[in-house]
């Protein structure tokens, strides 16, 4: 099976290489521990201190201090097709980022479709477009790996026809259902018979809301990349964040996980520095050949 390679990079001054590895880190437990096994797709996230370190095979993950418009986030493609994602930093940058690696790994091309029943009635059978963590993609319903805030994704069963009891359609557990958001998320889909695009989308209302994109023309890149221009992406849901309970409790478990590695490293100094203090005791060697 061949395995992912991505490559995380800053291109802001605003990450040092110290914050660029921890981040490299959580995501890659998250792409091997919690994506890898429930999607069979394996991968690898190395941290790189430029671009022109990212060594060829690799799909890029750029922080940037500013993606220059909205919509420009997200999975796009280069000249070649291959897949390289773009993060706006902000302080839960490590949540846009690992959004963008889910939906990378789920769908590189940006373009994949998955037939199932509209949530909007009396639409029947539609393509819904593969983005994994976009239904769920709010801080509140993310979770934490070394302290780091990553997003929730769902699962494959996530376009099943109906709900059965102890089925899991998002790793966090919850999205309750198939085909469902949570606030703060989206989902989008193509009705067949009038050619329109959709979404339902659940921003700062009591309720989910469906909105007509209408037909898709004059496209340039993916499928995707058309879509989130149109409606934004978790960059704005981060910006919005840090009022959340949810990125206050993550930043409390930052700030407790980077004492307890200290504490931790302090500890192998001492360590480290008892042995090279102690004395060389000579040994003898009995047997042998």
């Amino acid at each position: 099976m061949l395995i992912t390679q991505l490559a995380l990079v800053s291109e802001t001054s605003q990450i040092t290489p110290s914050q660029l590895n921890r981040v490299a880190a959580a995501l890659q437990k998250q792409a091997l521990r919690d994506f890898s096994p429930i999607w069979n797709i394996p991968a690898t996230v190395d941290a790189f201190d430029t671009l022109d370190d990212v060594p060829l095979g690799y799909w890029p993950m750029i922080v940037m201090d500013d993606i220059q418009q909205d919509g420009a986030a997200g999975v796009h493609l280069d000249d070649n097709g291959q897949p390289f994602s773009l993060i706006e930093y902000s302080d839960s940058w490590s949540l846009t980022a690992s959004h963008e690696m889910l939906e990378m790994l789920g769908d590189p091309g940006g373009n994949r479709l998955v037939a199932g029943q509209s949530p909007k009635p009396g639409q029947g059978v539609v393509e819904f477009l593969v983005e994994v963590a976009d239904p769920s993609e709010a801080p509140e319903n993310g979770y934490t790996i070394n302290g780091l805030l990553m997003s929730d994704f769902f699962t494959p069963h996530f376009y099943d026809p109906v709900a059965a009891p102890g089925v899991r359609y998002s790793f966090t557990g919850k999205l309750d259902g198939p085909r469902k958001i949570l606030p703060g998320g989206y989902i989008s889909w193509h009705e067949p018979v009038s050619d329109h695009w959709w979404q339902q989308v659940w921003f700062g209302t009591d309720e989910p809301e469906f909105v007509d994109l209408g037909k898709l023309t004059a496209r340039a890149g993916s499928l995707r990349a058309a879509i989130d221009s149109r409606t934004g992406t978790i960059s704005r849901i981060a910006h919005s964040g840090p009022q959340s309970e949810r990125f206050s409790a993550a930043r409390s478990l930052t700030a407790a996980a980077k004492r307890s590695t200290s504490s931790r490293a302090s500890g192998w100094r001492d360590r480290i520095q008892q042995l090279q203090n102690e004395p060389v005791v000579e040994g003898t060697w009995e047997g042998g050949a």
